[in-house]
């Protein structure tokens, strides 16, 4: 496989050099493409030339935007969003949206599962090391199982993506199939751990808080140390959909030395980016695959009438929402997220958060970023490690100012707490300047940190029916909803 190897890391450089032009026609072509469609013949697409025009006719929507034309899908209907019916409809679950429908063309299907191929042909090529392909491999996935809507086959992206995969690198895949069906996640896990802690697992992949539960569970079952243990020829962690930092410190106590890791940014509309240089920070832009991405400065997301950046326009360390127009027949498609560039040359990027997700309870519009920096910088100071953790505001305490509330479940509890908090807050305080003033201005006291007990967010997570797969706790609140429901310990 070297030389294939090698070929897609040439051609990901060479896309690379040619981002801006490549997402000019890409524009045209899916203008072009959807002319004829319902929502083409709706927003004028015959009559638009360039990014101006297609700003112009086409306002930003998310998925509730997308709703009546995906109904009309659900009704067995074609040529609504992208010429004929989509391939596959990616089932999601959504914060506001409750069940999501995404489409999947024939035309998307390479975006999916094409990109996550390359990245990692273009980790062997730029490493060296291709041991990964000679023994086993595992994702940490939703069901393969799929159900008809409409005659279309439905399921999570991950399952769907699994029917991807192809024979020669089938005979290396685990779980089982009949292991990857169950749905119960605990059950699931149990059996994969059954199927895998006596194989030479090579690459493991999967969301870090449900990895750092295989892991346990391993550890458990076999009596080992670290997980190099049991694996000593696993060579790559290939993660995506939160930020690693809170989770690295355990993950690689777990792990052991010497395994590598590959952030990767798939979405179910659509596989983003991908870190192209294991030694770079930043994922770079999936320019050439499909869609077109337009920037909106975070600060405007939610105004009437916000910025939209091409990329030609966007600048170093802005805090970007992120929309997306497929060729699976998304058009400005807000899917919620917020990115900043760390290059422009190539074009590379961080999720720095959500936008749906942070707290402005005082003013003082704390973000993902800001909170996940905060507590990297405390976990480096205090030497404790933790599980998981959420954010909410306390706007009515017992007694005493309005504060926020940092629920964390520990990993390895710090000797004292209380100066971990104040770490925390300093580190906060630096990062974001509303909450400074708010603080020093006594508007607010200084956060207060609540202990989590022992797998409490998993039992909350399973309460929700969402343990496991591609499911995520969200970093902030704006209300106390799911911080409500933790255990404390």
């Amino acid at each position: 496989m070297s030389p294939f190897a090698r070929k897609i890391s040439l051609t990901i450089s060479k896309q690379a050099a040619t981002a801006l032009s490549s997402q000019e026609s890409i524009l045209r072509f899916l203008l072009a493409k959807a002319v004829h469609t319902e929502f083409g013949k709706d927003h004028g697409f015959a009559q638009l030339k360039s990014h101006g025009d297609f700003k112009s006719a086409v306002p930003i929507r998310d998925y509730e935007g997308h709703r009546p034309y995906i109904d009309q899908i659900l009704e067995g209907k074609s040529n609504i969003l992208w010429p004929d019916k989509p391939k596959y409809l990616a089932k999601t679950s959504g914060t506001t949206s409750g069940v999501k429908y995404i489409p999947i063309t024939k035309e998307s299907i390479p975006n999916h599962f094409g990109t996550a191929r390359n990245a990692l042909f273009n980790y062997m090529h730029r490493t060296g090391k291709s041991a990964f392909l000679e023994g086993k491999m595992i994702f940490l996935s939703g069901s393969p199982q799929l159900t008809q809507t409409a005659g279309i086959p439905t399921g999570r992206l991950s399952g769907i993506v699994n029917h991807m995969v192809p024979k020669w690198l089938k005979s290396n895949q685990m779980p089982s199939l009949a292991t990857n069906c169950i749905e119960d996640w605990e059950e699931k896990l149990d059996r994969i751990v059954e199927e895998t802690h006596d194989r030479d697992m090579r690459l493991i992949s999967g969301i870090p808080p449900w990895v750092k539960m295989y892991y346990e569970r391993l550890l458990e079952k076999t009596g080992k140390s670290t997980i190099r243990e049991i694996f000593p020829q696993l060579q790559v962690f290939v993660y995506g959909g939160v930020n690693y930092e809170p989770y690295r410190a355990s993950l690689e106590a777990l792990m052991g030395p010497e395994v590598d890791t590959l952030e990767t940014y798939p979405a179910s509309e659509g596989f983003i980016a991908f870190q192209d240089d294991i030694n770079e920070e930043g994922l770079l832009l999936n320019t050439q695959s499909g869609i077109y991405y337009e920037f909106v400065p975070a600060s405007e997301i939610h105004t009437e009438s916000p910025s939209r950046l091409s990329l030609a326009e966007v600048e170093l360390g802005v805090n970007y929402a992120i929309l997306l127009s497929t060729n699976a027949g998304l058009w400005a498609y807000d899917i919620g997220d917020t990115v900043s560039f760390t290059s422009l040359d190539p074009y590379r990027l961080r999720v720095t958060g959500r936008t749906a997700h942070y707290i402005s309870a005082f003013g003082e519009h704390v973000i993902g970023q800001e909170v996940e920096k905060a507590m990297q910088t405390a976990i480096a100071q205090s030497g404790g490690s933790v599980v998981e953790f959420t954010v909410a505001p306390q706007v009515n305490p017992a007694s005493g100012l309005p504060h926020h509330e940092w629920y964390i479940e520990w990993d390895r509890k710090p000797e004292d707490v209380g100066a971990f908090a104040q770490i925390l807050d300093q580190s906060l305080r630096q990062l974001n300047i509303y909450y400074e003033d708010l603080i020093s201005g006594s508007v607010m006291r200084p956060l207060k940190v609540q202990n989590v007990s022992r797998e409490g967010f998993v039992r909350y997570m399973k309460s929700q029916g969402k343990l496991g797969g591609q499911n995520k706790v969200p970093r902030l609140s704006n209300d106390r909803k799911i911080v409500d429901q933790l255990e404390l310990g």
